[in-house]
């Protein structure tokens, strides 16, 4: 359980980092955020890997590949800046 947690939160950094970098402008979410952002990115990676893949809702939340993750962690992050646009 706990090397599956380690796992997650390396996975979320690189996935939200490698998201951070290909998304321009400025976020001050620092390094808890980026975790976040893909952990967040990586099980919506999941959901929408088994959407393209087996063409229905799936009623399991896991999460995906390093692709996934970052594809997720981008719509993540996009999102994100659109519901906290004009706030600061």
């Amino acid at each position: 359980m706990v090397l599956h947690i380690i796992y997650l939160l390396i996975i979320g950094l690189v996935a939200g980092g490698i998201a951070r970098l290909l998304v321009p402008g400025k976020d001050p979410i620092g390094l808890l955020g980026t975790i976040v952002v893909g952990i967040v990115g990586s099980l919506l990676g999941g959901f929408l890997a088994d959407e393209i893949q087996y063409h229905r809702w799936s009623h399991s939340i896991h999460t995906s590949g390093i692709i996934g993750s970052i594809v997720g962690a981008i719509i993540v992050l996009i999102v994100a800046r659109f519901a906290t646009h004009g706030r600061a």
